[in-house]
């Protein structure tokens, strides 16, 4: 018996599934990097958007805001996926049996463990636990913010319970009032028109975890379907309702702005202040988004292909999971001086 080493043609033809690895170990190691960026986003940047304006942050402010980027993606994917899997039963010939795996039960598990390290936090006077017997957890119950701690993470097991039953649609209101509840803690009761503020941030929150998290699933409907017609139809659906989620969104962040930094103040606190060199970077990542969502547009309605509106609309939703970090940094930031 002779052992002859097999050729490269053979060993092509003998081990189809190399050609299918390769594309899946370059995905994972992209999903990799894309969450290693969005940890090193909350986690380094306090220090450097403080850096030369003489502000001091809260001890601990990047493992806080690593701690809500995670509770705000979390947010985000149960709710796209109600969203996207919506506009998909409306799409004439969808193939709605080749639904993609719901992630909604990991985000659940995901947000559940940021919403208690957050709710830790806030029991020893947002101040970094240093052990177990640092945590009051009776001492949430007596403040404001540690009954919202609370009311986040017991939403995101009633979130969890119902992405596993039969009717997943129910975990809108434990979604929705994860969201009120970020609402209401950005604007305690001595700031000036608290309810104004929570509401302009409760429809920008709504409005960013629809848009961000149904491109998300959306994409991933297109994978799973493989049908052309269907999947440009989809796409179409979601860009209409997106270009009216970006209107809002923007609508909603300009008041808050204004509200938190008077008109005559913006510019230079967009540059001297940490909250405002955050902000201006949002803005920036914002803009870059509605670019690649109008170039996606285009190609959807002018391509040969539409489905060739996927590549701008994958870059799409990369800068929407840097806008989540980002929004996250901000929450741990101080706010901005009102002179």
């Amino acid at each position: 018996m002779t052992l002859m080493r097999p050729t490269a043609g053979a060993a092509d033809a003998t081990d189809p599934g190399d050609s299918t690895r390769r594309p899946a170990t370059g995905r994972a190691v992209a999903v990799l990097a894309l969450v290693a960026l969005a940890a090193l986003i909350p986690l380094l940047g306090p220090s450097a958007a403080l850096h030369g304006t003489g502000e001091a942050a809260a001890p601990g402010a990047g493992g806080t805001a690593v701690l809500r980027t995670v509770l705000f993606a979390a947010l985000c994917v149960p709710v796209g996926e109600l969203f996207a899997a919506r506009l998909a039963r409306r799409v004439p010939g969808a193939p709605l049996e080749r639904a993609p795996r719901s992630l909604a039960p990991y985000a659940a598990v995901c947000g559940f463990a940021a919403a208690l390290g957050l709710a830790s936090v806030v029991s020893t006077g947002n101040l970094v636990p240093d052990g177990l017997g640092d945590i009051d957890v009776g001492g949430l119950y007596r403040t404001r913010d540690g009954t919202l701690a609370l009311l986040e993470v017991n939403a995101f097991v009633v979130a969890g319970l119902c992405a596993l039953s039969r009717r997943p649609a129910r975990q809108v209101r434990p979604l929705t009032a994860v969201a009120v509840a970020e609402a209401l803690r950005a604007h305690p009761p001595s700031e000036h028109g608290p309810l104004t503020g929570s509401g302009l941030t409760l429809v920008h929150v709504l409005c960013a975890t629809l848009w961000a998290g149904g491109l998300l699933h959306v994409l991933r409907t297109l994978r799973a379907w493989r049908a052309p017609e269907a999947g440009a139809a989809l796409l179409g659906r979601y860009a209409r309702v997106a270009a009216a989620l970006l209107a809002a969104i923007t609508a909603t962040g300009v008041w808050s702005t204004l509200r938190r930094m008077p008109p005559d103040t913006v510019l230079d606190q967009l540059t001297t202040t940490a909250y405002g060199r955050v902000l201006l970077a949002k803005v920036v990542l914002v803009a870059g988004v509605a670019a690649l969502a109008l170039w996606a547009r285009l190609r959807l309605a002018r391509a040969a292909d539409p489905l060739g509106a996927c590549s701008p609309a994958r870059a799409e939703v990369v800068v929407l999971g840097v806008v989540v970090a980002v929004s996250a940094l901000l929450t741990a930031l101080p706010l901005p001086i009102r002179w």
